[in-house]
């Protein structure tokens, strides 16, 4: 399964991005997906995730309230609104898919299968 992520760009504070994730090659059935952050010089984070299956939601304790994960059946997307983005919230942004059937360590990247290229979000000040 390939993955593709857009929807970044550049934004002020305050502002409200959406992300989309949608496969390419295969399904997000029965998989957890997750979103991802990485700022220049910081390790890979945890955002959000969701279970395709059930639409259990996780959301790191920075984001809780400020961004929301859903999906989309019938278009097999993903999205990560984004609201009263802060310019902490600059990054590049990754989708990923957990194996199929599997019960996931969430926040760990580690558990990922498959990764989308990125998108980059910019929040100016």
């Amino acid at each position: 399964v390939q993955l593709q992520a857009s929807g970044g760009g550049l934004v002020q504070a305050g502002g409200s991005l959406r992300l989309l994730c949608t496969p390419s090659g295969g399904t997000f059935s029965n998989r957890y997906m997750g979103w991802f952050r990485q700022a220049p010089g910081k390790e890979r984070e945890f955002v959000a995730g969701i279970n395709w299956t059930r639409g259990f939601t996780h959301y790191a304790d920075s984001v809780k309230g400020q961004f929301t994960i859903s999906r989309e059946r019938g278009r097999n997307a993903v999205y990560l609104q984004m609201n009263s983005l802060k310019p902490e919230d600059t990054a590049a942004y990754y989708c990923a898919a957990g194996p199929p059937n599997r019960d996931i360590s969430f926040d760990s990247a580690a558990s990922y299968e498959y990764w989308g290229q990125g998108t980059q979000v910019t929040v100016s000040s």
